[in-house]
């Protein structure tokens, strides 16, 4: 069935959250596979020698228990799951989910049976890290991608350690700071290994709309006083972020990815940026509305408002097919710590900010090899 891949150097890839996001990407795997050069939507066709079909989903990791024990391609139709489904033809990989240690994935919002995104902790025994890492070198695993809900620090770092015991690169797709904290990106360079992230910009999103428009200001030269972004939405994500000590690393990640396009920083009362609530039948659907108020020649006074509406994770599967192939390019090349480069264009809050045309090209010519 998928020919075209025999023979070719796959990604063995480990997924560590077998949420609505790592649903899209497996389904973005196959999707490709199967649409070759006709695929729709997917950003930079091919990296290096790396086209996003090249991903091999070899290991994965979850609580709930609709999911621990299945195989990966069933466990990402279950529920909580809520996110669009445009490629529901998945093989059976005989990769079987398994239950990860609990840490501070969970939130009592989570956990609340009342709510419709409900999580069904397994009862299965919660692996060690040893266990986590013996799993992840029989899989021959290159890349472990995290896929956690915002706010788990001690998981997040948990699953990072195991990827450098098990000589594994590591993307962070959520807000929890590790490429970005120069103790985890020495971790990982004294190891050998690469580490990507932090916090997936979305392909067309709140946040790159809001930048784009931030920046715009700017390059016009208009002055631009005070601005929000505000988002709902109704999955699991969402409903994760109602614990609003959660929100605080997610809110600075979406703050500093706009105010690091301005030249001049907007005071903290007069930037607001986050999730604002939970609404459940919107299931995957996030709903953005962006304000900016700002004055034109004479201070005569103007502003933009955007609504947006997206299905939230196909928007950010989109950016993980194109850290996995970077990261399994930074390992080719061996190179190790925080790869900055393509991360400064794929996340909202890289080791280094910069402008979104800089970090595409800077991101081309990495994969190139032209730096």
């Amino acid at each position: 069935m998928f020919s075209i891949y025999e023979g070719r150097q796959l990604i063995n890839t480990a997924v560590v959250g077998v949420g609505n996001c790592a649903s899209s990407l497996i389904q973005a795997i196959y999707y490709c596979r199967r649409a070759g050069a006709s695929a729709v939507g997917v950003p930079f066709p091919k990296l290096g020698s790396y086209v996003p079909g090249d991903i091999e989903i070899v290991a994965a990791f979850d609580i709930d228990a609709r999911k621990t024990g299945r195989d990966v391609t069933e466990a990402v139709f279950a529920p909580p799951n809520c996110t669009a489904i445009f490629h529901r033809d998945l093989p059976k990989l005989n990769v079987t989910v398994g239950r990860g240690p609990s840490l501070d994935g969970m939130t009592a919002f989570m956990g609340n049976q009342a709510q419709q995104r409900s999580f069904v902790p397994s009862q299965e025994p919660e692996m060690s890290a040893a266990e986590v890492v013996a799993a992840l070198k029989a899989a021959r695993t290159q890349v472990v991608i995290s896929f956690l809900p915002v706010g788990s620090q001690k998981a997040s770092e948990f699953y990072a350690e195991c990827a450098l015991e098990a000589g594994a690169a590591f993307v962070n797709a959520i807000p929890v700071f590790l490429a970005s904290d120069p103790k985890w990106a020495d971790a990982f360079r004294q190891r050998g290994l690469p580490i990507l992230g932090d916090d997936f910009k979305a392909q067309v999103g709140a946040t790159i709309v809001h930048r784009t428009l931030a920046h715009l200001f700017d390059m016009r030269g208009a002055a631009l006083d005070r601005s929000y972004q505000l988002n709902v939405g109704g999955n699991t994500d969402f409903l994760n972020m109602m614990d609003h000590n959660r929100l605080l690393s997610k809110r600075e990640s979406k703050t500093e990815a706009v105010q690091t396009v301005l030249e001049n920083r907007l005071p903290a009362d007069d930037v607001r940026i986050g999730p604002s609530d939970y609404v459940p039948w919107l299931n995957d659907q996030k709903v953005g509305y962006v304000r900016l108020e700002g004055r034109l020649l004479g201070g005569v006074p103007m502003n933009i408002e955007v609504r947006l509406s997206v299905e939230d994770s196909p928007n950010a599967a989109a950016m993980a097919l194109s850290a996995i192939r970077c990261a399994r390019i930074a390992l080719d090349r061996k190179l190790a710590g925080a790869i900055w480069e393509p991360s400064a264009f794929l996340f909202k809050h890289p080791p280094r900010q910069i402008h979104d045309e800089e970090g595409m090209r800077l991101l081309i010519d990495f994969a190139e090899d032209r730096l």
